[in-house]
């Protein structure tokens, strides 16, 4: 067998990979018979050198690859027929803005496994860039809040930013007495729950953070969804039922929003759900939110300031609660700033594919250099040799525009 890394060709560029040069060396030392090649790269965190000092075949060409691995999605030009691909593809809900590349996934013969479906036996992801997702939210979220205010400044992520730079950086700024209010407390809230752990950020119980007194330093608390909705005909709040019916909820954020300076958003929300930051909230003379740092990035869904996503390079703007209209980032203290970058890990590239790749070599590359297609990759798997498999046959009008 040989596998190829590949080079992102999505823009904006990614700079994350699925396997560390280290990584790589391992799994080619450990399975002789089968190699693991990488596709050049001038974007990756790691070089092309950094592979190559690890005794790994740099090359430009995968065409001889059985399978392929990359980050996000594939450029439908650069698909090859009868190969294997792994990445986020981002159209198993139906998204339609890639329903075309379905189509050509379909259309070369291709077997298709998307990695946000490599969940084990109950359902639960195995390999995610959530918590790491929280991390850089909170980062880009505090850096925002300091260029609005000019109370601090935080150095801009480059190539080569890791985990340990940023809680570096952090630790030695004088962060503000705030309350920070993070929606959620899965993946993605735990993040951010860990790195203001980290930086000695005070964990508030309800009755402290809804009490009108101030805090004495950079404080937070964790609301879920227990807290932040109610069942309107009055029923105690059930969790399976919230998630299967959550048309039968309406929000109770109003009470917890009005007393939060940073809002993180990371809680995870279906179309159904109700609307937690809605319009009306954001005119209200009572909120003082600065930023809303919406790490989950549900475009006009439960967040209605996030009107688009941002990017690395620009990770900033302003929502204007008068005219719901956006203006440029920091353009005036009456508006909301917004962050809403949807590749937060990307900060993190180095330290995050790391992380990503462990998973990956337990539950995807060993059981493949073994030559065992397990119920992991196998429920994975959208398309199997052209065709849907039986688990996502639901997509089959999709794939076809109807």
């Amino acid at each position: 067998m040989k596998i190829g890394l590949l080079k992102e060709t999505k823009s904006p560029v990614d700079n994350r990979v699925a396997l560390s040069p280290k990584q790589v060396a391992q799994l080619n030392s450990t399975y002789k018979d089968s190699q693991i090649v990488v596709q050049s790269s001038d974007i990756r965190a790691f070089s092309d050198d950094e592979y190559r000092k690890e005794g790994i075949e740099v090359v430009d060409n995968v065409n001889d690859c059985d399978i392929l691995f990359g980050i996000k999605e594939v450029k439908i030009s650069n698909l090859i027929p009868n190969k294997h691909y792994f990445f986020f593809g981002h159209m198993a809900k139906m998204q339609s803005y890639n329903r075309p590349l379905l189509q050509a996934i379909l259309k070369n013969n291709l077997t298709f496994s998307d990695y946000e479906y490599l969940v084990d036996d109950k359902n639960r992801r195995l390999c995610a860039f959530g918590w790491w997702a929280g991390i850089v939210g909170v980062y880009y979220t505090l850096r925002g809040y300091g260029l609005k205010t000019k109370e601090f400044e935080l150095l801009k992520p480059d190539l080569k930013f890791t985990l340990d730079i940023l809680k570096a950086e952090l630790k030695k700024t004088n962060l503000p007495a705030l309350k920070i209010l993070i929606t959620g407390n899965g993946r993605v809230s735990q993040g951010a729950q860990y790195i203001l752990n980290e930086i000695g950020a005070e964990r508030l119980d309800e009755s402290q953070y809804l009490s009108s007194s101030k805090v004495n330093k950079l404080s937070y608390f964790v609301a879920d969804s227990d807290i932040l909705v109610k069942e309107k005909q009055g029923k105690p709040f059930v969790e399976a039922d919230f998630f299967a019916n959550p048309q039968n909820y309406e929000s109770d954020f109003y009470r917890f929003a009005i007393h939060a300076d940073i809002l993180l958003s990371c809680h995870f929300w279906s179309s159904k759900a109700p609307v937690y930051l809605t319009e009306d909230i954001m005119r209200d003379e009572k909120l003082h939110i600065k930023i809303v740092g919406d790490i989950t990035c549900d475009i006009c869904g439960s967040i209605k300031s996030t009107i688009r996503s941002s990017t690395h390079a620009d990770p900033y703007y302003d929502y204007n609660p008068l005219t719901e209209k956006e203006e440029p980032a920091f353009s005036s203290d009456k508006n909301i700033t917004v962050m809403a970058v949807d590749t937060c890990p990307n900060a993190l590239a180095i330290d995050a594919s790391c992380f990503f790749g462990e998973m990956l070599t337990k539950h995807v590359f060993i059981p493949l250099l073994e030559g065992r297609y397990t119920d992991v990759i196998n429920r994975a798997t959208i398309v199997k040799d052209g065709e849907l498999t039986q688990a996502f046959q639901y997509l089959e009008s999709f794939a076809k525009g109807e």
